[in-house]
Formats: C-alpha cells, structure tokens, sequence
C-alpha cells in the first residue's frame, strides 16, 4: 500500500500542522478541503502536501485516493466556537460532523483495499459537566449538546471496523496554539491587564499544546496497538482559575477580575458550556502505550506559547 495519509478538514489548525509534521517524514499527505463548495480561496499548504476538493457529505471525488491509503484522519467539522448557538448552527455544528464522517465509512465501505487505520476526531464534550469525577477513557458520555454531538460523532465511524479498519477516537482538550484556536483570543484581555476568571474558576479545564495534540495524532496512526478512545489532555490538570492566573503570569500581568458564571451565560448563552463545564480528564491511555508529553505542565506550555520569538515548528 502507498503510505498516503488523508485529512479531511486538514486546512484547520491541528490539521495543517499534523500535515506538516506528516509531510516531513516523507509520506504523500492530501488535505480533503471545501474550499472550492464555500467559495473560500485554497489555503497555503505545508510543503510536500497537496489538496483535493470534496463536498464533505459523500466520497465523490476522493474515492480514487482512499485506495491503499495507509490512514485518514478525520477532523471534517464545523468549528464550535464561532459564534452563539442557534439551533441553526448547532444542526449545522452536528450535520457538518456526521456528514463528513459518513462520507469517510463510504469511501472506505466502496474501496477495494481499504485504509488501514482510521484516527476519528472527537472531543473531552464527550463527558459533559462532571464536576470533580475523573475522566477516564472508560468513563460514560455526559449530556448536553456537546456530549450528544461528540457520542454520536464517534458512533457514526464505528462502521469501518466491519471491513478490518483499525479505528482510534482522539478525544481532544482545548488545544493551544500561538497560531490560532482559544489562546490568542484568551491572551488579548490578559495582555492589557482585563483577564478574568471564568465562573467559580474551580471547574476543571483540560488542555493540551499543539505539538503533543499533533504527536499524540501522529501516535495513534502510527501505533498498531492504539484503537478504541484516547483522551488527548496534558496530564497536568488545572481549574479554569489556575490557568487564567498562570496564563497572566506568563504574560507578566496582574489578574483582578472574575466574571460570575451568570455574566458567562448572559453573554454566550449555550455556548458558555465552553468555559463553564468542569471535565478532569485523565490521559491514561496513551500513558499505557508509551506516548510521553513534550508538555505535560500548562506553565511550561504557556512560557512555550508566549515568548516572543519565531513560530515554533509543531
């Protein structure tokens, strides 16, 4: 089989740097994209990678490329965190994911050597609010919509184990990135002095640094032993105060103010599950497999992030 590993929704964040570390080992990488359906302009592609158009809903197109792949990865989805959410964008949140993952069973379901390995994404939404309950693996789903979409997202690709995929559910953290996602719009306020502590600030806030979400991916495809969930969270677990304090220390600023959990909701309404739910996610998993933190503490991951220098490679 050709070692050629698929993304769709692999010009995102995470999915561009895990191309670009991908790449560098010298495999074939497409990036699945809808760029040409949505009227965007193609992105910028790491090198030694190339795009291929699809519709996100089916295998038209693509099916000639899932052929002896040796991986997808499917991090295909709407992003959760642009805007308030309507019941539009949440069917359109939920859709998007179901979509996408049904389109990767058919390809697969349709080729005459299927992938080896299917790394699906999912998220720790997948747990819900759980106060002080330790999260493992083998915990059950929460409720709410974010769980609700995470439990379905996951079901919706357990089809391909029925044609000999190997298939590896990467539970993902807040990811943090100096080149987008959550930090930068978390580190504006904090930079002038205007970072608050969200609610209590004693809910649990799982996280990861972008160059283990990219490794603890690449792991995964990698790993033969690696199916079934895996949480991707630093082992270092913090309360959403801890991070904000240890957030504004980075950046050599005070830290006055907290916005009460009614403030949160008033100004995101169902979104402020976002800061609000406490998940303290365990990361054993991978642990037990051997996969080891480049960043296991939020101080170093943050004294990473935001030094001023130039971008680190992931």
């Amino acid at each position: 089989m050709t070692d050629r590993i698929l993304i769709p929704g692999g010009t995102g964040l995470v999915g561009r740097a895990l191309a670009s570390h991908l790449a560098r080992e010298g495999r074939e990488i497409v990036l699945l994209s809808r760029a040409t359906e949505t009227r965007r302009p193609a992105p910028d592609l790491p090198p030694g990678c190339r795009i291929a158009r699809w519709d996100g809903r089916s295998s038209a197109g693509w099916l000639e490329l899932a052929e002896g792949a040796s991986a997808i990865v499917n991090l295909a989805g709407e992003s959760i965190s642009g805007g308030r959410w309507t019941r539009e964008r949440k069917r359109r949140i939920r859709d998007s994911r179901l979509q996408a993952t049904g389109a990767v069973v058919e390809a697969i379901s349709q080729s005459r050597k299927p992938v080896r390995t299917l790394v699906q994404a999912s998220a720790v939404g997948y747990y819900g609010d759980r106060g002080e309950e330790v999260l493992t693996e083998s915990s059950s789903p929460g409720t709410g919509f974010l769980a609700e979409t995470a439990r379905a997202w996951e079901a919706a690709s357990a089809p391909v184990e029925k044609f000999g995929v190997r298939r590896a559910l990467a539970r993902t953290a807040l990811v943090l990135s100096r080149q987008g996602g959550a930090l930068p719009a978390m580190a504006l306020p904090t930079r002038f002095g205007l970072g608050a502590v969200l609610g209590s600030g004693r809910q649990w806030m799982p996280w990861i640094h972008l160059a283990d979400e990219v490794a603890a991916l690449a792991f995964l495809i990698e790993n033969p032993g690696a199916s079934g969930a895996f949480n991707l969270a630093a082992p270092e677990t913090v309360t959403q105060a801890q991070f904000s304090r240890r957030l504004a220390q980075a950046l050599h600023r005070p830290m006055f103010f907290r916005a009460p959990a009614w403030a949160v909701r008033a100004a995101l309404g169902e979104m402020s599950e976002l800061v609000l739910a406490s998940q303290q996610v365990n990361a054993g998993r991978l642990g037990e497999l051997g996969f080891r933190f480049e960043f296991p503490e939020v101080t170093g991951a943050l004294a990473d992030l935001m030094e001023e220098r130039p971008e680190r490679k992931s």
